[in-house]
Formats: structure tokens, C-alpha cells, sequence
């Protein structure tokens, strides 16, 4: 970590310390350390393929085959990864009872993984599959074998209906319950930590500018800079992994 964050990692382990209603709110940067290429960045999925809206993968069989083809080359690497040091970080922050929990963009379930227990995903998973009639869930991992013999028009062997990833499509509305208690623990934390998401994906940036409204501290922890650092009370560009093992062994010394 460069002499010229030392002061910020200092300030951020003080809040932290002092901290009860903490919240994190965690974007593709937390995901990049472990593996996870960015679906918008130069090579991530979308630069290879157009994302698939939801009314289309309902009406269109085509569609939904491309979107499974996406899937199968995307879920061997979500199986692959494996929770960082900033994963960690904010797992034993909420074991400590300092933070809340984490509300997530990413669909990779590391959060899980590594151990946070409070997790809601704004944008689904993609380590489920469910029936988008009956809810028969599986998991990616059983389907994977499945989209790599060549079936890519999944139908549900309880009812006939469509199998879809679990994931929020575009078309698609968020989960009205997990949007809700997002909102919910905006409204009410003392600090909000913005975690390598770049803030510009709505509604989901309207989280964080909800906590500084209602008074919380605002951090944020990015590669690069964000629409909204203007209005934070602190802004660190640097990698997360070691921004947050500098920060929990300022903690951890200050006891």
C-alpha cells in the first residue's frame, strides 16, 4: 500500500472500528481479484456478445440459446474463482458485528464463499437456475454438463416451463423484497463502503447517495475514479484485496 493511502487506511479502520450499522455495497472490481473479467470491460462478455433482454429470451428460442451459450462460457470461471482478501475482509467485518451485510451487483456468489452471511444480490446469481414457472431450482454446476452437450434450449422436467440462470436480465425488474431492504440498510447505516463498482449502473448507484442523504459516511474503494466521489467522505483508488488487509490490521492493532 503507498505511503500516500496511509492516512486514508488509517481514517477508513477508524470508522470502521467505531462502527454498528456499516454496509457494503460491492460491484465487478471486488470480483476482477479473483479471476472474474469484467462482462463490460475490452475482452469481458459483452464485448463478444450482445447481452440478451428478458422479453426476448421469453418469446424467442434463439435467443435463449445464445443466452445459454453465454452462460456456458461464463460459469466454468465463476466455478473457478475463488474469494480474495477483500471478500474476506468484509465477512469478518459482519461476524464482528460492525457491518450489516453486503449488497452486491455481482452474480458470482464469492461473498458467500467467503463466509458473509447477509448477502443480497441486486442482480440474481448465476450459480442457480430455476424454472420461471414452478421455481425448481438447480445449480449451475449441474447444468453446466448439460449446456456442453449442446442443450441450449433448457425446459423444466417438473413442468414443462422455461429454465432460466437466476440472474436480473435486461428487460428484467429487480427483486422487488431484495431491493427493498437494500434500500432499508442505505437508509440506515453509519458507514457505506462502495467496493470496486463504478457507480453508474441505476438503480443501484441511487444506494449509496440514499446513506450520505441520510448521513452516513461515504467510501469509496476503486480502481478508477466515480461519478459520485465528489460527494464522498473519502475516496481511495487502489486494489481492494490490499486496501482491505491494510485496513483490518489497523484494526486488528488498534484492538
Amino acid at each position: 500500500m503507498q505511503d500516500s493511502n496511509n492516512d486514508a487506511i488509517r481514517t477508513l479502520a477508524g470508522w470502521l472500528q467505531s462502527a454498528t450499522s456499516a454496509v457494503a455495497f460491492t460491484g465487478a472490481g471486488i470480483s476482477t481479484e479473483s479471476g472474474i473479467a469484467d462482462f463490460r470491460s475490452p475482452g469481458g462478455v459483452w464485448s463478444r456478445h450482445k447481452p440478451v433482454d428478458f422479453n426476448d429470451f421469453l418469446r424467442d428460442a434463439e435467443e435463449r440459446r445464445r443466452f445459454w451459450t453465454i452462460r456456458r462460457e461464463s460459469i466454468p470461471e465463476f466455478l473457478a474463482a475463488r474469494p480474495n482478501a477483500g471478500h474476506d475482509a468484509l465477512a469478518r467485518l459482519e461476524q464482528s458485528g460492525r457491518l450489516v451485510g453486503v449488497v452486491t451487483q455481482n452474480i458470482d456468489e464469492l461473498h458467500q464463499r467467503a463466509g458473509s452471511r447477509r448477502v443480497l444480490e441486486v442482480h440474481g446469481t448465476a450459480m442457480r437456475v430455476h424454472c420461471l414457472s414452478c421455481d425448481k431450482r438447480w445449480t449451475a454446476e449441474e447444468m453446466q454438463p448439460r449446456l456442453e452437450a449442446g442443450e441450449l434450449d433448457l425446459l423444466c422436467d417438473e413442468c414443462g416451463g422455461l429454465m432460466k440462470s437466476m440472474t436480473v436480465s435486461f428487460g428484467q425488474t429487480l427483486p422487488a423484497d431484495v431491493w427493498m431492504e437494500a434500500m432499508q440498510w442505505s437508509r440506515r447505516c453509519d458507514v457505506f463502503l462502495a467496493i470496486g463498482s463504478s457507480l453508474v449502473v441505476y438503480p443501484a448507484a441511487e444506494l449509496p447517495q440514499t446513506a450520505k442523504r441520510r448521513g452516513a459516511k461515504l467510501v469509496i474503494i476503486n480502481r478508477d475514479p466515480t461519478p459520485l466521489d465528489e460527494i464522498a467522505d473519502l475516496v481511495i483508488n487502489a486494489p481492494i484485496g490490499a486496501t482491505m488487509t491494510a485496513v483490518m490490521a489497523v484494526m486488528n492493532a488498534n484492538g
